[in-house]
């Protein structure tokens, strides 16, 4: 027979028991909503990185939002890396208890059938064990996958800083080349000087003098109105280079960075097939208005020779 100190004694155990399984039903309700906020973000994640692709002037801010992406992972991390040290402290309360019980074990012949029921509890609590280093092992990875799309964001980054330094260097050859032009304007002025003092003890050559100095000013002037004009054609056409022809030239290096990152469905690729079209279509364009604008230059260069050829005649 069990007195009645044996009878709340068990009572008591299964009390326990109860809270404890209450307990695990909360830790494995709070798991199953951080798992489902961890593939709410990462669907966000995937939509950021794929408009990182044709939102060049958002990138900085995207790389933003993934760094505090990154923080919240990392707070999560420690939100169950606490849940995992009550589980362990939750353990170790078991296991106390089943020490105090076994010492029961001579007073409390008939509670083997709790024993075996507590065993039960113990595999169930190992399997969520091995259930939760399942899911941390995902959590790496997905950390990983994250990783890998801020180094790609970082290689887009340091392209456009090596285009930028190009541009830079090709304006510094350009201003090296006006500044050479400058002092030959001015060699050519101190030419002009010392003709005009040698003009001034010539006077029996005057007219012819005069004559030719005109005549060398007026081919200086057409040929600083012909440089200028060429430098300002140049400059149209790198403006065009750099803004109209980079723009698709980006597009398809992200969609060429989208088909090495995405699970290539059928969905995607057909999607990623029409931005390469468009932007084939927008280099096509770029192609024609540039040749157009070749052509419409070398006529007004014919132009301008025709109408000097018939000036001299």
């Amino acid at each position: 027979m069990i007195n009645d100190q044996t009878a709340n004694e068990l009572i008591t155990t299964r009390r326990e028991l109860y809270y404890t399984n209450k307990e695990k039903d909360k830790y494995i309700e709070e798991l199953n909503n951080a798992n489902a906020e961890l593939i709410l973000q990462g669907t966000e994640k995937e939509r950021r990185a794929t408009e990182l692709t044709f939102q060049n002037s958002e990138k900085e801010k995207r790389a933003a939002e993934l760094i505090i992406a990154n923080e919240e992972l990392v707070f999560q991390n420690s939100e169950k890396e606490k849940r995992a040290a009550e589980l362990i402290i939750a353990n170790e309360e078991l296991v106390f208890q089943n020490s105090e019980k076994e010492k029961r074990a001579a007073e409390l012949i008939i509670a083997n059938e709790e024993l075996v029921f507590q065993n039960s509890e113990k595999e169930k609590r190992a399997a969520e064990l091995i259930i939760a280093n399942v899911e941390l092992v995902f959590q790496n990875s997905e950390k990983e996958k994250r990783a890998a799309e801020l180094i790609i964001a970082n290689k887009e980054l340091s392209f456009q800083n090596s285009e930028k330094e190009k541009r830079a260097a090709e304006l510094f050859i350009a201003n090296e080349e006006l500044v050479f032009q400058n002092n030959e304007k001015e060699k050519r002025a101190s030419e002009l000087i010392i003709a005009n003092l040698q003009l001034l003890f010539e006077n029996n050559e005057k007219e012819k003098r005069a004559a030719e100095l005109s005549e060398a000013y007026q081919e200086l002037k057409v040929l600083d109105d012909s440089q200028k004009e060429y430098i300002a054609i140049l400059s149209e056409m790198m403006y065009m280079t750099s803004h109209q022809l980079r723009q698709p030239v980006t597009q398809l290096l992200g969609i060429s960075q989208l088909f090495n990152s995405i699970n290539n469905t059928p969905e995607e690729v057909l999607e990623l097939t029409g931005f390469v079209r468009e932007a084939a279509l927008s280099m096509d364009k770029f192609t024609r208005d540039l040749t157009v604008f070749i052509s419409e230059q070398e006529i007004k260069a014919q132009r301008i020779n025709q109408s000097e050829l018939r000036d001299q005649s």
